[in-house]
């Protein structure tokens, strides 16, 4: 070896050790441009490892050195000589053991592993695993920390080579878990143990034993890292768990209801730091994400529920971003409502909200309130009906004499008003009097204004009453208020221009006035957010009051918006892309012009990296690190392993590196950006043409991203797309039915269009983890399905059928639980998020039904079974429902194809209409109603049963939530689709007596069909029945002509109403011009 080349590296890594950027800069540049080229740099920087006086310049030559053996897959380390390569494996077992810097024997390990990494698969390292067994076993405590360390590095890279070693590795590992002298021993061997669980195979039954009876003492090993105040291993050990605990293989499994009450006893301890609980309950929540199954089976919520809320009343830090105990409880609680079958949660939860209301401490009743907030989002559908108990604990918390309390209150109501939007919005006359009032106070004026923007999103007409008292007060509040409340003032203003729609008009341009200059503030932070959502609210402004008064205001509106788009905020130029969809919709094929301009950023957002671009705050050593490897300090993965202030730089893969340092601002502007592709191209129509192919192309890019969001928005604008550009090509008309799917009805460019974007969104679900990305791609076939016909299933039907059996199965990979049994059933009690994807499996399987019409009857024997499953009492109410509601349409779908299936089909729906849920009874009245039109089985012999189980549909009370009367107008086409198919079959005198006074139907509008199909069949085949009714349906008519509401009738019933007033005209013109109909009357 050159002695002068040896002095020449060592002086530049001297060099680049010093606090001087210029030195660091020029020796970063001779050592690539001298040294780092040449293989003699490895036995070089070895030397230096062994010889070197200086503590940093021997660890930077250990990182170096890995970073030479390691790159191009080892190209320089076997350049150089055998003879010396043999040499420096031999010399570093001595150089790692005999090292007295923690930092160095730390990155020579790394050294070892980087060789062992080429050299073992290979075979030519025989000697290294003696060694590490040898080391980690001696009596010496300095040489089993270095033994085991070196170990856990190799592990790291390559367990695959030491598979046939796993059986002694864990005798090892069972000896050193309880290493009497060395805690950072024990630290280390559970982490070798997490690097080898992710390479155990589910079938590897022997390895998956072993490993469960080392659990206990790492659990242990845990706990007294916690104990003894040891974060940087308790964060290690924690990582460790959290790993575990994703991994597909069992190993958990038996543990999960140790481990919940060892995380919930450790996050809970006060003695203890508060960074080292907030793990402990971060990896409670981690349990409960990825071990619901096991949680749901020992039925442990209840128990981590009493546990977590003395947690979740604990003070609370002023910042926001700040972590804290409390919150990571409240995370908890959260994870549990949204995972979990609300039957197993709510109930704990409200026994425990209502002893912690009660209390006298303000912390209780603030946590309780909180808590309440986060459990809504799962538990909604099992709350709706015990929705009045709460509300007395709500406005109780509205009142409370403590602040918190009553700022912890207004969170809670903007949960509710989020998810059940109906029964707060009933509550109207109550809420906006008593937030208004918060509002008003300056302790709760922020959150107060939160709630009232939540409650204003949802009240539509009933805003009106309270619209001028509600802008006076936040009018005043925006010249007033700190940045902070203007900006939710600001949004709190844009819900109720979107409640009160035209009636926002008086308030437009004098709120424009107000809000404008806000557009103009470039600082960081509060401005930031104020910018952003005025940009939001002004897009609602615009909704609400429509294109023509918003036009003077469009064009310097989008200098804005793009202005906005060049700050370098994510966050601004999210607003902007959302405002640009907003601007498309109202002004529709007139946007066209700001297409060449939008559409790039829309697809270089999607496109962008979203590594963080901030510069790591690193020494100059460090930084010379990043810079001889040819990466820059930017990108470099900071790997701390718990020595004083000591860092090494890792290069990992690419992947890992993304997820790392993903930053999520960027992600979420990303997934805005593929949204509002989708929403362009639908709103401007042919103008969007020459951009299909390019965002096309960037979308399906994006269906493999890591973020399920960015995946969300891609599926459903792939297939918006789809749907726009079948749409704009001329279609004819097609027909249901097998002989279509391979008709040639589809233009060439709308199948190549399918031809790219199907097969990736199949693809995707192949390995789609998400529950809610496959709940949109399902949503999202279903209405592409609908839209373009048969020809869209082309070679695909058994692929899109199987994904619907998949999950109707709940065999799904997104619904897959390591923990089952492969031949053990789901539980039917399942979390209100599990509904929604069964029931958007079921939208799935009715699309198919419609577009295949007859020829489905085959594939029906197969879906029948597994759709009937979920309708059964201890279902929950959404599935329930969506089952029955999702055999209606597939009989509307089947027509009378459906005939073989007749008996057992009613015989479910009559249990449906026995149903103490509504929307069920709904669905039922739907379903039945189609089954007596469409099947061939005459059914009038039980007419008179299932006019029985309607009739009690009819009797609503005027207060009576919006699902009863959607029953009631169900239940009218139920009977209308009976008389149209057999009208001697029952008692009509009677049956009229009930069915005209329901009439018009007042919430689905769909109905209206078969109604207006049996009046005319009546007034052709039997018009005296309906003689005594004429004033009444007079009235009815009318109703549905009405200008103001055209979504009532459709075209063809539209003609044939008209037809028919005209011939009633001739019979009696004063009764049809008394219901204000003349102006129908053909001819007049």
């Amino acid at each position: 070896m050159d002695p002068t080349f040896v002095q020449g590296l060592h002086d530049l890594l001297v060099q680049s050790t010093a606090n001087d950027t210029v030195q660091l800069k020029a020796a970063t540049a001779q050592l690539n441009q001298q040294y780092y080229k040449n293989p003699a740099c490895i036995p070089a920087l070895a030397s230096i490892i062994a010889s070197s006086p200086t503590e940093a310049v021997r660890q930077l030559a250990g990182v170096e050195i890995r970073k030479r053996v390691i790159n191009n897959s080892g190209a320089l380390w076997i350049e150089v000589p055998q003879n010396q390569r043999d040499e420096i494996k031999s010399q570093l077992f001595g150089l790692t053991l005999n090292e007295p810097s923690k930092i160095v024997r730390h990155s020579t390990a790394r050294v070892v592993a980087a060789i062992a990494t080429i050299e073992v698969p290979l075979g030519t390292w025989p000697e290294l695993l003696p060694f590490l067994y040898q080391t980690a076993s001696s009596s010496q405590v300095s040489h089993r920390e270095v033994g085991i360390y070196v170990l856990y590095t190799v592990l790291e890279n390559i367990i695959e080579a030491f598979t046939n070693e796993i059986q002694n590795l864990f005798k090892l590992f069972e000896g050193l878990l309880n290493d009497p002298e060395s805690e950072e021993v024990r630290i280390t061997t559970v982490r070798c143990l997490g690097a080898i669980a992710q390479y155990i195979d589910s079938d590897d039954k022997k390895e998956i034993q072993a490993f469960r009876a080392l659990l206990p003492t790492m659990i242990n090993i845990i706990g007294q890292c916690v104990e003894s105040g040891n974060e940087a291993g308790a964060r290690q050990l924690f990582d460790v768990l959290e790993t575990l605990l994703i991994l597909e293989i069992p190993i958990l499994s038996n543990h999960i209801p140790h481990l919940a009450q060892f995380l919930l006893q450790c996050g809970g301890n006060h003695n203890y730091d508060a960074d080292l609980r907030i793990l402990a309950l971060n990896a409670l929540n981690w349990t409960v994400e990825y071990k619901k199954s096991k949680i749901q089976n020992n039925e442990l919520a209840p128990v981590i529920l009493q546990g977590l809320m003395p947690i979740a009343c604990e003070p609370e830090p002023e910042d926001v971003d700040d972590e804290a105990p409390s919150r990571s409880a409240l995370r908890t609680i959260d994870t549990l409502a949204t995972q979990l079958p609300p039957s197993q949660v709510f109930p704990a939860l409200r026994t425990l909200l209502q002893q912690y209301f009660s209390s006298p401490d303000a912390n209780s009743r603030r946590g309780a309130m909180l808590a309440l907030g986060v459990a809504v989002e799962g538990c909604s559908e099992f709350m709706r009906p015990l929705i009045e108990h709460i509300w007395p604990f709500v406005e109780s918390g509205l009142r409370d004499d403590d602040a918190s309390v009553r700022k912890a209150s207004c969170v809670a109501v903007s949960c509710l008003c989020e998810w059940l939007e109906e029964e707060c919005a009933a509550k109207h006359a109550v809420l906006v009097p008593m937030i208004m009032q918060l509002v008003n106070d300056p302790a709760t004026q922020r959150s107060a204004c939160t709630a009232l923007d939540a409650l204003l999103e949802i009240m539509h007409e009933s805003i009106d009453q309270y619209l001028g008292l509600i802008m006076e007060r936040l009018a005043v509040l925006l010249d007033s208020a700190p940045l902070s409340v203007k900006a939710v003032v600001t949004g709190a203003i844009g819900s109720a221009a979107h409640a009160s729609k035209e009636k926002f008009l008086p308030y437009f341009q004098p709120t424009m006035d107000r809000i404008k200059h806000f557009l103009l503030l470039t600082g960081e932070g509060e401005e930031t957010e104020l910018r952003g959502i005025t940009m939001d609210a002004i897009g609602t402004f615009a909704e609400a009051v429509g294109k023509e008064t918003f036009r003077p205001y469009f064009p310097d509106m989008m200098k804005q918006a793009f202005q906005g788009m060049e700050m370098g905020s994510a966050r601004l130029r999210e607003c902007s892309f959302l405002f640009f969809g907003v601007m498309a919709r109202v002004f529709e094929e007139e946007f066209a012009p700001y297409l060449p301009n939008v559409v790039p950023a829309l697809v270089a957002s999607c496109s962008q990296p979203e590594q963080g671009q901030e510069p790591l705050s690193l020494s100059s050593s460090e930084v010379a690190v990043a810079f001889g490897t040819g990466t820059s300090p930017a990108n470099a993965i900071v790997i701390q392993d718990g020595v004083e202030h000591n860092i090494e730089i890792e290069d990992l893969d690419a992947d890992v590196d993304k997820m790392l340092d993903v930053n999520s601002a960027i992600a979420v502007e990303k997934e805005i950006a593929a949204d509002t592709i989708g929403a362009l191209f639908s709103s401007t129509k042919n103008h969007f043409l020459p951009y299909v192919e390019q965002c096309t192309l960037g979308l399906i890019e994006l269906l493999t991203h890591y973020y399920e969001g960015i995946r969300k928005s891609a599926t459903e604008s792939l297939l918006e797309i789809v749907r726009v550009f079948y749409e704009l090509s001329g279609p004819p008309t097609w027909t249901a039915g097998l002989d279509s799917v391979q008709a040639s009805y589809l233009d060439t460019n709308v199948q190549q269009l399918v031809g790219h974007v199907l097969p990736a969104l199949l693809d995707m679900y192949e390995s789609e983890d998400n529950k809610s990305v496959v709940s949109s791609l399902c949503v999202g076939l279903a209405e592409t399905i609908s839209t373009v016909g048969p020809a869209f299933l082309a070679g695909r039907i058994d692929e899109i059928s199987s994904i619907a059996i998949q999950i109707l199965e709940q065999k799904a990979l997104c619904q897959q639980d390591p923990d089952q049994e492969e031949d053990e059933e789901a539980p039917e009690d399942q979390a209100e998020y599990d509904s929604v994807l069964i029931s958007a499996a079921g939208d799935l399987v009715s699309a198919l039904s419609n577009v295949l019409g007859q020829d489905f009857a085959a594939a029906f024997s197969r879906f029948f079974p597994l759709i009937s499953k979920y309708y059964k009492k201890n279902r929950s109410l959404s599935d329930r429902s969506s089952a029955i509601g999702c055999l209606a349409e597939i009989i509307g779908g089947m027509k009378s194809a459906v005939t073989q299936w007749t008996e057992p089909l009613m015989d479910l729906f009559y249990k449906a209409l026995s149903d103490d849920e509504s929307e069920v009874q709904s669905n039922a009245a739907f379903a039945a109603g189609l089954l007596v039109e469409h099947s061939d089985v005459d059914l009038s012999a039980q007419y008179m049963q299932i006019l029985a189980q309607l009739h009690p549909l009819f009797v609503v009370a005027p207060d009576a939530p919006a699902a009863r009367f959607n029953a009631r107008d169900n239940a009218c086409g139920a009977v209308a689709r009976m008389i149209v198919k057999n009208s001697a079959g029952l008692p009509l005198e009677q049956v009229l007596l009930v069915l005209i006074p329901a009439l018009p139907l007042r919430s689905d509008p769909l109905e209206n069909r078969p109604v207006f199909r049996c009046i005319f069949h009546l007034f052709k085949t039997n018009p005296q029945a309906l003689h005594p009714y004429i004033d009444q349906l007079l009235s009815v008519f009318a109703y549905v002509l009405d200008p103001s509401r055209p979504e009532q009738i459709q075209d063809e019933i539209r003609a044939e109403l008209i037809e028919l007033i005209g011939a009633l005209n001739k019979e009696n013109p004063s009764k049809v011009q008394a219901a204000g109909l003349t102006p129908f009357v053909p001819g007049m």
